[in-house]
């Protein structure tokens, strides 16, 4: 299994269980990811992400993105993108 650094969570919507991630690399529908900091580790296949509102299939580094995360994660916590 290998893990590739393709972001970090700027904000965390506790209420609605939402992540904003900044990315630094392409995400998309269906990759596998891990976000850990610490005082969490979540892993999750992502299934929808939005930007501005809108669900994407598909983000590019620069942008940041909204997703529904499967636990609690905090403020720069790393999110990273896990193969194999």
């Amino acid at each position: 299994m290998e893990k590739k650094q393709i972001g970090r969570v700027l904000h965390y919507f506790s209420k609605i269980s939402v992540a904003v991630i900044e990315l630094s690399d392409a995400l998309n529908a269906g990759d596998r990811i891990s976000i850990e900091g610490a005082h969490d580790a979540v892993e999750q296949v992502v299934d929808s992400m939005q930007i501005e509102h809108a669900t994407v299939k598909n983000a590019k580094a620069g942008q940041s993105i909204g997703l529904k995360v499967a636990g609690k994660v905090h403020e720069n916590s790393v999110v990273y993108k896990v193969t194999g």
